[in-house]
């Protein structure tokens, strides 16, 4: 059993969510018990997750995408009262991390994809939330290692060299950086869900490989999982909800 207050502060520290301009409210969007025994991990927080969460009885649910955006209506009514009742009914909290999870050298989406095909994390991108590495790798072998990590078939691209020297990790919707890809001569962009760049691809001579918007964002829930396992005296379950992205 561990401190609500102990492993906020922790997370909030360990992951930066301070130093990370986003249009995600970071951190505890929702309080609930002060102890905590058991937590649940997930990409995305929603209804199917919260209803899910009532079998699993977790006091803390960490996601990647929260309920509570910037530039969204705070109003806790009609639909978000419907949404929110079962973490309030059970005095469930909820804490959210979106890009400090996705930019972050040791969990990070970014790190975590390219750490899974053996690549280190050298270089920022993206607006410092992607990654860069170097490698020696056939491009086949890579998405062959990822497809079998993920369990899924992944969209490539192919106009790029076989013999990859250069690889980039942007999670998410982060086919929008291809030309930035492009600019640091990467030989392949692995990114999330599927954007109109073949052309542009094409004629830079570039690969890219699509993940799918959800499962370029599991790898660094789960490596967070893994991490908070470890640290604090908890329980952890991973709860998977893929979406149509």
């Amino acid at each position: 059993m561990e401190n609500l207050k102990e492993l906020t502060k922790f997370l909030n520290q360990y992951l930066k969510v301070d130093e990370v301009e986003d249009k995600s409210w970071n951190g505890l969007q929702v309080e609930g018990a002060k102890t905590v025994e058991k937590i649940a991990f997930c990409v995305t927080a929603g209804g199917e997750v919260f209803e899910e969460m009532l079998e699993e009885d977790p006091d803390l649910i960490i996601v990647h995408h929260g309920i509570f955006w910037k530039k969204s209506n705070p109003s806790i009514k009609t639909w978000m009262k419907k949404r929110i009742k079962p973490l309030l009914e059970t005095d469930t909290s909820l804490y959210a991390v979106h890009l400090p999870l996705d930019k972050h050298e040791e969990v990070g989406n970014n790190a975590q994809i390219l750490k899974k095909v053996s690549i280190k994390p050298k270089e920022r991108i993206a607006d410092d939330v992607g990654w860069v590495g170097e490698t020696d790798q056939n491009l086949f072998e890579i998405v062959e290692k990822i497809e079998e990590i993920l369990d899924k078939d992944c969209k490539l691209l192919n106009f790029g060299p076989e013999e990859v020297k250069k690889v980039g990790a942007i999670s998410g919707a982060g086919g929008g950086y291809i030309y930035e890809a492009l600019d640091k001569n990467l030989d392949l962009l692995i990114t999330g869900e599927e954007r109109d760049i073949a052309e542009v691809a094409k004629d830079g001579n570039i690969n890219v490989l699509f993940l799918g918007h959800y499962a370029s964002e599991t790898l660094g829930i789960i490596a967070l999982k893994k991490k908070i396992q470890k640290k604090f005296n908890v329980d952890t379950i991973f709860l998977d909800f893929p979406t149509a992205l």
